[in-house]
């Protein structure tokens, strides 16, 4: 089915741009890295068993996070959603020498779905992780910058990306550690976007 769709990716990341954050960090955008990112789309949102998930501390209570989510992990017993991220799995962990064993899936409905300023928690196990993202959908920012207190007496400085319709966004090096990543909430979004997140756990 896949083939007929014509949703394949660019092996040979020939559209790549990196970018050298800071002296330990880098990032590497690939824009429509996938193509048929819009079909993508439509076949996770209906498969996947997105749920809005409770527990997140803000400002002493216990909220519910502003977006939908679902994970899968290598040691499931269950194949990947579609087989397509499998291939794409496995071509990154070659290219970027990461053993890619796991893929979580945030959908951000509208503008009021975010994600708060945050370094992935396997920094905490794991020495300089990768994280690649895949965006399909509508583009939606994702924005980075320092953290507070790497750079002492530095200005804080954000750096912003759109990002959807296929576009692969690699973050690498002390990227976790040294820098903090959000989705922020939007006035106005052209419609849903989902992000498509391998790491190492």
């Amino acid at each position: 089915m896949f083939g007929q769709l014509a949703i394949e990716f660019d092996a040979t990341f020939a559209n790549a741009t990196r970018h050298q954050l800071d002296p330990t960090t880098w990032v590497e955008h690939v824009p429509g890295w996938l193509n048929g990112a819009d079909r993508v789309f439509d076949e996770l949102v209906d498969r996947l068993p997105l749920r809005q998930r409770t527990g997140v501390h803000m400002f002493d209570r216990i909220v519910e996070e502003p977006r939908l989510s679902a994970w899968w992990s290598a040691d499931s017993d269950e194949p990947e959603p579609l087989g397509i991220l499998r291939d794409m799995r496995l071509l990154l962990a070659e290219r970027y020498e990461e053993p890619f064993d796991s893929i979580g899936f945030n959908l951000y409905r509208h503008g009021n779905h975010s994600v708060a300023w945050h370094g992935d928690r396997h920094r905490h196990v794991i020495t300089n992780p990768v994280v690649a993202i895949v965006s399909v959908g509508a583009p939606r920012p994702l924005r980075l910058r320092p953290r507070v207190g790497t750079t002492p007496g530095a200005r804080v400085r954000s750096r912003s990306w759109d990002l959807g319709h296929g576009d692969l966004f690699v973050m690498g090096g002390a990227c976790q550690h040294d820098w903090e990543h959000t989705v922020p909430k939007v006035r106005r979004t052209t419609g849903p976007r989902l992000s498509i997140t391998f790491r190492s756990v």
